[in-house]
């Protein structure tokens, strides 16, 4: 409208009826106006069925500037902008047909300005072949639409799977026992799971800190960026005395690359220490119990008749009193031995520990004479663990076995406290049992887990080592400490309710 209205190009655009060419310019700009109004409106999603008829109309439109403008103006090239909009925006027989209508008003046109004026073969044949070109046009454009289509359909797909790959990744990493940390070349965390951020007390909302907040992880990376090819030892964490053996390795081969950091519980490692250890032994301690037994029997029977004899003096009678308890405290031994030596394998369940530990107490209590004092405090609610109920059960009434029996001998009172509650770092459950005993001296705390040692002469020294042993086959610990009043305490950390394995 503009260039026909200044006269640019006023021997090209209606000149042969620019009257015509005026209106129509006019009423198809006015219906573009009002096609954008309507588009913005409907938030420029429209139907199959509007988009033809906006096309259509351009059409229209183009096919009566061609005729206002004669055989030279060039104009039937802008329907070739509308066929292929229909080829991208419509499906395949639509495009067709607005390239059939646009070629037979096209031809239509050629042939009514043929019958009107003189017209020469060359514009009939412009014509032909710019139909012919319509057709191409729009069937080109809907192949490549198509195979756009198709490949963005294609990359959906693989958008979708690598997304879901990365969720299961991350679900697999995250429940992981082994903690994983992922630092850039400067010490910044990246990422952390979940096994880590127990360990080092990293929290969800701070999972890109300067290692500077770990000093035992990054005292040992700057040990391996000097000697790669060093083994890391055991280091042991200042918050909860947690053992751990870290590891070190580049996503590639190149210094400035990330860098993967294995934290592995040194408890799971020892667990499986123990149970080759205990495979080992686990036979040979047997067949010797077994073959120790029957003679102890022989033994306590005889001594038995011989304190029935009416001859025996009163010094011979001692003596085979003591010949008795003796062979009742190596018979416990034996009994101990065969228990550890036959162990089943751990069959860990979900617990609440509050609940579990009331019926404990119930149990306990009833089963054992004097009435014990057992006192049940809890620092948190909502506790769960998961371990094998029996073999915890077992752990527990022998450190209540030991704490009354210690108690008694100190200040005559059958009392114990269980305190159970969550870490504040690891967020993992633990349960102590505080006793009125003197408590371990410090030169003894290296030796109190280990097989036949006790300071009780009709010990057997089994108590704490097979306690140990089965807090190592739930992924737990045992260790002894003392409460800021100076009380004989063992604390028994135990695994987290959401651990994968057992």
């Amino acid at each position: 409208m503009f260039m026909f209205n200044i006269d640019i190009a006023a021997n090209i655009l209606g000149t042969e009826h620019p009257r015509l060419f005026l209106n129509t310019v006019i009423v198809h700009t006015a219906l573009n106006i009002l096609t954008l109004i309507f588009l913005w409106r409907n938030h420029f999603t429209p139907r199959q069925e509007q988009i033809f008829l906006l096309l259509f109309i351009d059409v229209i439109a183009i096919v009566l500037l061609m005729h206002a403008s004669g055989d030279e103006s060039g104009l039937g090239f802008l329907l070739l902008a509308s066929v292929a909009t229909a080829g991208i925006l419509l499906n395949s027989q639509i495009a067709i047909l607005l390239a059939a209508i646009a070629s037979i008003l096209v031809m239509s046109e050629s042939i009514y300005s043929a019958l009107q004026t003189t017209v020469s073969s060359k514009k009939l044949f412009s014509a032909g072949t710019l139909g012919l070109l319509l057709f191409l046009t729009a069937l080109v454009f809907r192949y490549l639409t198509q195979k756009l289509i198709a490949s963005q359909k294609e990359s959906a797909l693989q958008t979708e799977h690598a997304a879901h790959l990365e969720r299961l990744a991350q679900q697999i990493i995250g429940r992981m026992n082994t903690g994983i940390i992922v630092v850039n070349a400067n010490n910044k965390t990246l990422l952390a799971n979940l096994a880590a951020r127990r360990l080092f007390a990293i929290k969800e909302e701070d999972s890109k800190i300067s290692l500077s907040h770990i000093p035992e992880i990054e005292d040992q990376l700057a040990i391996w960026k000097a000697y790669p090819h060093s083994r890391s030892p055991f280091i042991t964490l200042a918050d909860d005395s947690a053992e751990v053996r870290i590891n070190f390795a580049r996503m590639e081969d190149h210094r400035d690359s990330d860098i993967l950091i294995f934290v592995e519980d040194n408890r799971k490692i020892s667990q499986q220490a123990q149970q080759l250890k205990l495979a080992s032994l686990g036979r040979l301690t047997a067949s010797i119990a077994h073959e120790v037994r029957n003679p102890l029997g022989a033994i306590s029977h005889a001594a038995q008749l011989l304190q029935e004899s009416p001859n025996i003096d009163k010094g011979d009678k001692r003596l085979t009193e003591i010949i008795t308890n003796h062979s009742v405290r190596v018979n416990h031994i034996i009994e101990n031995v065969l228990q550890l030596s036959s162990r089943k394998e751990t069959k860990a369940q979900t617990l609440d520990l509050l609940q579990w530990l009331e019926d404990f107490k119930d149990d306990y209590c009833l089963a054992h004479p004097g009435e014990p004092n057992l006192t049940i405090e809890a620092m948190a609610t909502n506790i769960s663990t998961k371990v094998d109920p029996y073999q915890l059960h077992q752990i527990l009434a022998n450190l209540c076995d030991n704490g009354l029996r210690y108690g008694l001998e100190q200040c005559g009172l059958l009392t114990i406290l269980i305190r159970v509650g969550i870490e504040k770092h690891s967020e993992l459950p633990y349960i102590e049992v505080i006793d009125e005993g003197i408590g371990v001296q410090e030169d003894q705390l290296a030796q109190i887990f280990e097989p036949f040692y006790t300071n009780d002469p009709s010990g057997s020294g089994l108590g704490l080592y097979i306690s140990q042993e089965l807090c190592q086959a739930n992924e737990a610990q045992l260790r002894y400490t003392r409460t800021e009043d100076q009380r004989s305490c063992f604390r028994l950390t135990l695994a987290h309710h959401q651990r994968v394995f057992r």
